[in-house]
């Protein structure tokens, strides 16, 4: 799930060159995509995997990783979102749950890390899909900080566990190309609950989650953040937790809705 880098990626032309000729080949059709990928640009951070594998030790005993997936997946459904487009989508975790569901007709991914997106293709078994549900599913490699005119239009996106990776600096860029740019009429974002730490006996005093984040928000400071956020381009944002509840701290992990 690694971040930052510019806004290259698959082109538009070259994607309808690849499956208008290799239609009726589907596991040359992955490979051309994959060195597609590639050859657009170096992947920032190869330790990012790494990172992942140690957050997801830490917060393994509350099983967080599935409980965020099926809470943003059961809000997409009560909004009625069909077009979903997961910004720093990985390796294609939620795409996989999104695709399960008929109600969405569409599901993009976005990451700026060429491996990440190939492992998604490799998770989703892309070589062997059948083209009709193939044709569901669009990856892009891109930044999350530079305006893209494909991701426009979309019905909801998601952000999950993503902008703690951004630089503080660069949070407003993040902010303009998604709430300004592409403007979906719903953006889910969720982060860790900075306060809640202290539950995790493996995690030492003081750290994070995660080698990777820039920082880790507490419920005040999140709320801080998704209301202005709200206030600049117009979408009203309500709270949901994920994972239980401590009566001191709050939960685990902490997830704004913002809807036009």
């Amino acid at each position: 799930m690694a971040r930052g880098g510019t806004w290259l990626g698959v082109h538009p032309e070259r994607d309808l060159i690849v499956r208008r000729y290799l239609r009726h080949q589907k596991r040359l059709a992955t490979a051309a995509f994959e060195r597609l990928l590639e050859e657009d640009q170096p992947d920032p951070d190869k330790d990012e995997e790494t990172h992942d594998r140690e957050e997801a030790v830490v917060e393994e005993r509350l099983g967080l990783s599935t409980q965020r997936i099926g809470a943003v997946v059961s809000v997409l459904r009560s909004m009625g979102a069909r077009r979903v487009v997961d910004l720093g989508c990985g390796e294609g975790t939620l795409i996989r749950e999104l695709l399960a569901d008929p109600q969405f007709s569409e599901v993009s991914g976005v990451d700026v890390s060429h491996r990440a997106l190939a492992a998604a293709a490799r998770a989703l078994h892309l070589d062997r899909m059948p083209e009709r549900q193939r044709d569901r599913v669009k990856l892009y490699q891109s930044s999350l900080t530079y305006r893209d005119r494909r991701l426009s239009g979309y019905d909801a996106a998601t952000l999950l566990e993503v902008v703690e990776h951004v630089e503080p600096s660069r949070l407003a860029a993040l902010e303009h190309s998604v709430f300004g740019s592409a403007q979906p009429g719903s953006v889910v974002v969720t982060t860790p609950n900075a306060e809640y730490n202290v539950r995790f006996e493996t995690l030492p005093a003081g750290e994070m989650r995660h080698r990777d984040h820039r920082f880790e928000w507490t419920r005040a400071e999140f709320a801080g953040w998704s209301r202005s956020v709200g206030e600049r381009y117009g979408y009203a944002v309500r709270f949901l937790p994920i994972g239980p509840e401590d009566p001191e701290v709050g939960p685990p992990t902490q997830m704004a809705v913002f809807t036009r």
